[in-house]
């Protein structure tokens, strides 16, 4: 009886992904959890070179080779295999050689799901700490902002002669100004309203309103699942939150003068989410795709800080406020983007939950 044959019922009952080949990395077995994570089958692959089933560089191979014939064990962590079937997953494996029976056992635990936990945490802790940052700052602005405003009217009175109104007119404008963007930064200051709805409608009012702001140049595609049953949430929020996203893309299309313009809007259903250490068993996604150039690589982790924007016009306070409102109602937003593709997917949890502001 082989290596493989002795121990496959203790294999096949682990939770781990077990992976055996020979000393020619020719595929002997792999348990329920490697077929899983790999998406094939053993008994159909049997006997197959097992890096046809995944690729992550071409020294892997080598490594392997080298492991089996000098039995030499080794771990890799963060490593990222490209999927015989096209995805792509990050893994830590750890190669160890069989002993005196030629061959490697390869353990591989899949931490995407970690590596995206860890990802969302730190951005809602990064995005509590710089709101928190903001409201200081926006109390210190505004009260002086209001004594000058006022000093400035005082003025206006007192002054011999209507000429001099200009300077007082300017002084109380700008104030008036800088009150309105430290409120923007602030963003809204209420609970959600939340009532039942269904997210169509709220996308199918964003399409209306950016149709009528584009004059009817950039095509809007509609990919929806009918399927997604209602949900409760502040429709004038999520309207807000989307519409902000979709109006950024469609200014980049205008900006950069894509030819055939144009934004996917899409819904689907994701079971078992979680976002940041809450299980959601259900989760609707909302995908706002553009085929514009693309956020430049050194703004688009930042991009839902204040201030920050890869337009020239921009504000950068449009997604922070769309990432605030999401949120409110417990989800997140994500974004990925290169040349001819951004994508920002919105994650809203299906069942309702308190908010703080």
């Amino acid at each position: 009886m082989n290596t493989g044959d002795l121990h496959k019922p203790l294999l096949d009952s682990l939770s781990t992904a077990i992976i055996l080949v020979d000393d020619e990395l020719r595929l002997r077995h792999m348990n329920p959890s490697a077929e899983a994570l790999l998406a094939v089958s053993c008994e159909r692959t049997l006997g197959e070179p097992i890096t046809q089933f995944f690729y992550e560089s071409a020294e892997t191979p080598k490594q392997l080779l080298a492991a089996a014939d000098q039995s030499n064990h080794y771990t890799k962590r963060h490593a990222e295999w490209q999927l015989l079937g096209g995805g792509q997953i990050t893994v830590d494996y750890t190669v160890t050689p069989l002993g005196e029976d030629p061959g490697l056992v390869i353990e591989v635990q899949p931490i995407d799901r970690l590596l995206r936990i860890s990802r969302e945490e730190m951005l809602t802790s990064s995005q509590e700490t710089t709101r928190n940052l903001v409201r200081g700052m926006a109390h210190e602005i505004k009260n002086p902002l209001g004594g000058i405003r006022g000093a400035a009217q005082l003025l206006a009175r007192e002054l011999p002669g209507s000429d001099l109104l200009e300077y007082t007119g300017v002084i109380i404008d700008e104030a008036d100004r800088l009150r309105n963007l430290v409120d923007r930064m602030l963003g809204p200051n209420q609970l959600p309203q939340r009532q039942t709805l269904n997210v169509h409608e709220v996308l199918e009012r964003v399409a209306t309103i950016i149709k009528a702001e584009s004059n009817g140049s950039i095509r809007l595609l509609r990919d929806y699942d009918p399927s997604i049953p209602d949900l409760e949430a502040d429709k004038e929020q999520l309207i807000q939150a989307v519409l902000n996203i979709v109006r950024n893309a469609m200014q980049a299309l205008q900006e950069h003068g894509v030819p055939s313009p144009e934004i996917r809007l899409v819904t689907r259903i994701q079971r078992r989410y979680t976002i940041g250490r809450h299980h959601h068993p259900l989760v609707c996604r909302l995908d706002i795709v553009d085929n514009g150039p693309g956020i430049p690589e050194d703004i688009v982790k930042n991009i839902f800080y204040p201030m920050i924007s890869g337009r020239a016009e921009g504000t950068g306070l449009g997604l922070t406020i769309s990432q605030h409102l999401i949120h409110q109602h417990q989800g997140l937003i994500e974004c990925h983007s290169e040349p001819g593709e951004t994508r920002f997917s919105l994650y809203l949890p299906m069942e309702a939950q308190h908010a703080e502001v």
